[in-house]
């Protein structure tokens, strides 16, 4: 008895991408800004700068001591807002042609990103 798979057809576009600065909506770490270091469409995570910290155990080896150390975990992207480069404030992403190419833009301020 196969299992049958599905597959998507194509990737979602993501508002947030890397290097962008975003702020937390819910969660432990609420409130909190940083940078977003890698986004995983797939599993629409992103890992964020200083936010979603957890202890690592790690074996000792030849490179490595260690110890317990902190990391930076992955955080849903729909608990993630672009910073509107204006006000610092949470804004929602547009998509818009500029030139014959399409660009991202604040909501709040409409200003291009």
């Amino acid at each position: 008895m196969a299992i049958k798979q599905t597959q998507k057809r194509f990737a979602p576009k993501l508002k947030v991408k890397k290097g962008d600065q975003v702020i937390v909506l819910s969660g432990d770490d609420k409130g909190k800004s940083g940078k977003v270091l890698t986004v995983d469409p797939g599993k629409g995570r992103a890992i964020v700068e200083g936010v979603n910290i957890v202890k690592k155990h790690t074996k000792p080896s030849n490179n490595n001591p260690g110890g317990i150390n902190e990391i930076e975990a992955p955080i849903y992207l729909c608990k993630l807002s672009l910073v509107d480069p204006k006000s610092g404030t949470p804004t929602r992403v547009g998509r818009k042609l500029v030139d014959g190419k399409l660009v991202r833009y604040s909501k709040k301020s409409g200003e291009i990103i």
